[in-house]
């Protein structure tokens, strides 16, 4: 694979002619570049007016590489030839080298032009490109490749700081002016014979006036080049490796892309997400442009405008900026009813009004970059998490959430510089079990999280955020305008009708299973549980009737019943003879589930084997038996009129493996998270549940 380098363009602020007067000093020998060990000129012409002046040069470097690689090539220096075509006339500089050495195994080609700037005809512009193909070295082609681009790059840094230092040596010793050349005045015939005199080499050079000679692709015309100081100054720090993956993606883009070309900001954070891995970035952002393309995203901000009740719903919106001047944008989960919210407004919309945000959130680092003179390219998300619990492992959500986050990860990475979650409960790891696998490693760990109070003080926010911005909601003086939030009003749903046309109510029924209980018939679900610590999740609803909901670990496998989908048995499972306390242990305390409510709970396992959930038809106080019903009584429910109460569940096992793999990963987010990350994993010694009823 040919490795290819493209440098940004390099100005310096000086007449051309003074910069090349330092670029001569670097010759036959330069102190300032150690692998430099020395040149000769192998040939040199002038043209007869003295405008082109060709110098071909074999040039000595010093290989820096391991001791044994060097061994095996039998070589400590390596043999460039160099040829420079300066142009006094037109006042630009082409060179072009290639190796000798291995010239049969390993190609190296490079060409640099030094250009007059075309604003500023006092300044000098400087562009250098290269390619590196080995075809065969030894069986050490990777190595020697990762050993040439890395010198490579190093000396490319140098090289520019070789010549600002002939430019101040130049300066200190009173030249700091070069007339440019004119040419001496010649009669007509003697013109016409110096034309025909001229070296067929310097002719292709010099070319006609205007031309900068037989690299066009060099030169620098307004719009189509990056500058370097343009690139510190608004992109950040970047190496010459980066700086060649950036100029070279926005290259491919201005030849092949027919729509608009994304900004620099825009271009980098695609390669920073893919490590400069210019293939893969490049796909990734061509997949993102075309989702763009499909969806209108570049004119969402000028024609979305959020419903009415997501502007008083949904607790989220920008707050000032944090302590690196990142755009700050707050989010009240904990307090925001994300079920209702989607049941008033429909997954689109909430996906719609995300996307909003990220754009956004591009458009306000764009403010801050001008308003604070350095690069800001993302923006600090602080999650307040107090009010979080069961409700908010409601399944279709999770879904969503999940859609929404592979949304972002695809066609905004890197936007997310930090993210504070701070007064994270109890239940939050079960949630982080369910979404962490979806988020980027990059991402993950950029979070850093708090338990109950352990934002406030030293290491916290205040680490983060300037006291003046802290939330007076999270103990600081700052009014935040941000929506609180609450439960939104069920007069607010869709109808089944709004729903049934977005396609909103197939895909939840999809996600649950039905079961009717009748009095003495419970509906039970056995799960096999292999290893302790794992987590049973449940999320039901209850549609007609009010039901008693318990779970159960049973010392004894069920009988076989009807399968669930994985090979689960449900419906009644027991016989007359299990008796509680003796074959089985209720691991739960009864819920009394009422008509119309919502449930979502978990339980972190202490034992492995069976595990059951029942819902059995609710009694009144003071009946509930000490045993599960018999086969009789079921026999008896099933042919005998009466009630019948129906639902809608869904339940998931969270693997053991997994959900300590998640506590860990949340224990090295931050110290802060470790006391609740304690309290959760002390589940080995006893139970640990977050049953919640909801609408």
């Amino acid at each position: 694979m040919v490795q290819k380098y493209q440098s940004p363009v390099r100005i310096y602020k000086y007449p051309f002619e003074l910069v090349m007067a330092a670029y001569e000093k670097r010759f036959p020998t330069c102190p300032q570049i150690p692998v430099f060990l020395g040149s000769e000129v192998l040939q040199e012409s002038r043209s007869p007016d003295g405008a082109v002046h060709v110098v071909e040069r074999s040039c000595r470097l010093r290989v820096e590489a391991p001791r044994l690689l060097r061994k095996i090539a039998g070589v400590e220096h390596v043999v460039f030839v160099q040829r420079n075509v300066l142009n006094w006339r037109e006042r630009t500089l082409l060179i072009e080298a290639h190796n000798e050495t291995f010239a049969n195994r390993v190609v190296v080609n490079e060409s640099c032009s030094y250009t007059v700037h075309p604003e500023n005809e006092e300044w000098t512009c400087f562009e250098q490109s290269a390619s590196l193909d080995i075809r065969s070295f030894f069986g050490f082609e990777s190595a020697l490749e990762k050993i040439a681009m890395k010198q490579y790059t190093a000396n490319v840094k140098r090289g520019k700081e070789v010549i600002e230092h002939y430019l101040n040596e130049l300066i200190s010793q009173g030249t700091s002016h070069i007339p440019r050349w004119t040419p001496a005045p010649v009669r007509e015939e003697d013109g016409r014979a110096q034309a025909a005199l001229r070296d067929p080499g310097s002719l292709e050079a010099d070319g006609p006036r205007g031309a900068p000679g037989p690299a066009p692709e060099m030169v620098v015309t307004d719009g189509d080049k990056l500058d370097a100081d343009y690139i510190e100054r608004c992109l950040g720090h970047l190496t010459p490796m980066q700086e060649s993956c950036l100029i070279q993606l926005r290259h491919w883009l201005q030849e092949t892309h027919k729509g608009k070309i994304p900004k620099d900001e825009h271009i980098l954070r695609f390669l920073r997400a893919r490590d400069f891995h210019l293939d893969k970035a490049r796909e990734m952002l061509c997949q993102s442009l075309s989702w763009r393309k499909q969806h209108q995203v570049d004119l969402l901000l000028q024609t979305w405008r959020p419903p009415a009740l997501l502007e008083e719903f949904y607790a989220g919106g920008w707050h000032y900026q944090d302590i690196d001047g990142r755009p700050l944008y707050i989010l009240r989960l904990g307090h925001m009813d994300t079920k209702g919210l989607m049941k008033a407004v429909g997954e689109e919309a909430l996906l719609k009004h995300v996307l909003s945000v990220n754009e956004e959130g591009q458009k306000r680092c764009e403010g801050n970059t001008k308003q604070f003179g350095r690069p800001i390219s993302s923006w600090t998300c602080l999650v307040d998490l107090e009010g979080l619990n069961m409700r908010h492992l409601w399944r279709p959500g999770v879904k969503a959430l999940l859609r929404m986050i592979e949304v972002v990860e695809d066609n905004y990475p890197e936007t997310l510089g930090r993210l504070l979650i701070v007064r994270a409960p109890r239940v939050f790891p079960v949630l982080w079990t369910l979404i962490s696998p979806f988020i980027n490693e990059n991402t993950r760990q950029k979070f850093l999280i708090y338990s109950g109070s352990n934002y406030q003080g030293p290491g916290g926010l205040v680490d983060y955020l300037d006291k003046e911005v802290i939330p007076d909601f999270l103990g600081g003086e700052c009014v935040c305008n941000v929506p609180e939030g609450g439960l939104v009003p069920k007069s607010l749903y869709l109808t089944e009708e709004e729903q049934e046309h977005t396609d909103q109510l197939r895909q939840w029924r999809e996600t649950y299973q039905s079961a009717s209980v009748l009095r003495g018939a419970p509906h039970e679900v056995a799960v096999e549980i292999l290893d302790a610590e794992s987590v049973i999740t449940w999320d039901f609803d209850i549609l007609r009737g009010d039901v008693l909901f318990s779970l159960y670990h049973s010392k004894q496998v069920p009988k076989p019943g009807p399968q669930e989908p994985g090979g689960r048995a449900s419906g009644p499972l027991t016989d007359k003879g299990w008796v509680l306390g003796v074959d089985g242990s209720r691991v739960e305390a009864p819920l009394i589930c009422r008509e119309g409510e919502s449930v979502q709970g978990s339980h972190v396992t202490r034992w492995p084997g069976i595990y059951l959930l029942q819902w059995q038809m609710h009694s009144p106080p003071g009946s509930v038996a000490c045993s599960l019903p018999g086969v009789e009584d079921v026999l008896t429910a099933l042919h005998s009129p009466g009630p019948k109460c129906k639902l809608l569940y869904y339940y998931e096992v969270l693997a053991s493996e997994d959900f300590r793999g998640s506590m860990s990963s949340l224990e090295s987010c931050t110290s802060g998270f470790s006391q609740l990350s304690a309290t959760t994993s002390s589940s080995s010694g006893q139970s640990h549940s977050s049953p919640l009823v909801s609408r």
